[in-house]
């Protein structure tokens, strides 16, 4: 893997961070569509998630024959 493969690993560091800001989710309001804002938080951090590992593995993949 080269190094400029391992630069866009940092960009996982978002998904891991984001569904650990706790004290900024613990609350109701704004909500969507009746859905409080933790609930719909966790949910968009794993949506955030599975674009974000999906772009580093596009990203870093070797083509292989």
């Amino acid at each position: 893997m080269s190094t400029r493969s391992r630069h866009w690993q940092w960009l996982l560091v978002i998904p891991t961070a984001a569904p650990l800001l706790t004290p900024f989710a613990n609350r109701i309001e704004p909500t969507l569509f009746g859905v409080p804002f933790f609930f719909w938080y966790q949910f968009a951090c794993a949506l955030l998630a599975m674009v974000v590992i999906t772009v580093v593995y596009l990203a870093t993949r070797e083509d292989r024959p």
